[in-house]
């Protein structure tokens, strides 16, 4: 186990004097085969190559490059003011349109960061002037964000779905009835906040039929293109990562062609912004490739098996403790690479254990959604608060309700599988 703790022990190091996450793997992983010495180092490099060596892994790029043309289009503005004229009349105001429009834009952009920013970007400055304090603006933000991350697409459940050989189109739709009862939850919580006071009431007078029909008619071409995506692979049309390439096509002639506010140099810059977010979760992924072959090899999967089975031999504690490890880890490490370390070591026992590939796989994506947000490190939530030009400790109290309520959720997703996977069975996936 000397080469376990060589791992281990220099990954923490590397974090603790902050190397990023994927150089401090790729370094952990040529110290130990170092210290074994059996193994050559240019293991490392095959597993970084081999990690990202699939098909589905296609999907990335593509839906990243989507998201950036529709953000880039013009798409947020038209889908908040859809949210507002449907539910800012209601007590509560402003917070339902956090949420509302959190559920249109996760659809489209497939990525937390980009929601955080869209969304908090244009309503922060609008719950302020609504009376909203900036910490529990910033809190209604994060929360909606963290719940965002069910709806789909997804690039977690792209990259989870690729490297365990889980059906993407099955996380995809097991997502959509745990996203919004998460969204539900949020708004019933926002409700009870204003009734008492705590937030402000409602935002205006209820929007006009006209007014409403006028937002969704601006606001129905970039809304078609989850029915697209989902349309495609559920017709069999295309597969996921087709979707991702007919997904980008549109997106680039709604925001091109048709809104015309993407100009040649935007299409450069979103180009290279993809480049880079593409390559980050590449060299995340390789390097966690490596980290997780030398895990396996030195059986630490069956370890912890074993460990988890002294504790309890039910369903129960394992899936208490996926949660309390995600949530904690989802924190320190980002979401993504919390996934790519520990995924692959719990879902050889979860399928042990009977719980179905699509309910544990969508359970981890929602954990990982809420931890992005979570204080004190959460990464979404650092972007909202400087958005919101507050320090981060202002939102912890603020907070609370909303990631307790999210944390209850968990606990029924995990709890009630059906929830998950009613819709993936209704569907053959």
């Amino acid at each position: 186990m000397g080469t376990i703790y060589i791992l281990l022990c220099t990954f923490g190091i590397f974090l603790v004097v902050n190397v990023p996450v994927a150089f401090s793997m790729t370094l952990a992983c040529i110290l130990a085969l170092l210290w074994q010495g059996a193994i050559p180092i240019s293991t490392v490099t095959l597993k970084l190559y081999s990690g990202i060596d699939t098909f589905p892994f296609l999907a990335i790029p593509l839906f990243i490059l989507a998201g950036g043309f529709m953000e880039q289009g013009g798409i947020s503005q038209r889908l908040i003011q859809f949210a507002k004229n449907l539910v800012g009349h209601i007590r509560g105001g402003l917070g339902f349109v956090v949420v509302v429009a959190e559920i249109f834009f996760s659809g489209i952009s497939g990525s937390s960061i980009a929601d955080a920013s869209a969304i908090g970007s244009l309503l922060l400055p609008s719950m302020a002037k609504a009376g909203y304090t900036p910490p529990r603006a910033a809190a209604i933000v994060a929360a909606a964000t963290g719940m965002g991350m069910l709806i789909p697409p997804c690039l977690n459940m792209v990259v989870l779905g690729a490297m365990a050989n889980i059906s993407i189109a099955g996380l995809f739709m097991g997502g959509f009835l745990p996203g919004f009862l998460m969204a539900a939850t949020l708004m019933i919580v926002i409700y009870i906040q204003s009734v008492k006071g705590i937030l402000p009431g409602a935002e205006g007078k209820r929007a006009s039929l006209r007014s409403i029909m006028a937002s969704f008619r601006d606001s129905v071409i970039p809304l078609m293109m989850p029915v697209i995506i989902f349309g495609g692979i559920f017709s069999g049309i295309f597969t996921a990562t087709e979707a991702a390439s007919v997904a980008t096509i549109y997106a680039f002639i709604v925001s091109v062609f048709v809104y015309k506010e993407i100009t040649l140099k935007d299409v450069e810059k979103t180009l290279v912004d993809t480049a880079i977010l593409t390559g980050v979760v590449c060299l995340l992924v390789g390097a966690a490739s490596g980290f997780s072959w030398i895990l396996a090899t030195h059986q630490v999967p069956n370890i912890l098996g074993n460990f988890i089975g002294s504790v309890s031999e039910g369903r129960a504690v394992f899936l208490i403790l996926t949660i309390a490890l995600f949530l904690f880890f989802g924190m320190i490490l980002d979401g993504l690479p919390a996934i790519l370390i520990f995924f692959p070591i719990l879902y050889p026992i979860a399928i042990s254990l009977g719980i179905h590939p699509i309910h544990f796989g969508v359970l981890v994506i929602a954990v990982v959604g809420i931890s992005n947000v979570a204080p004190p490190i959460g990464l979404c939530l650092v972007i909202i608060c400087s958005l919101a030009r507050i320090s981060l400790t202002d939102t912890i109290r603020p907070l609370i309700p909303y990631i307790s309520i999210l944390v209850i959720d968990l606990v029924v997703i995990a709890f009630w599988p059906w929830l998950i996977l009613f819709l993936p069975n209704l569907f053959k996936l």
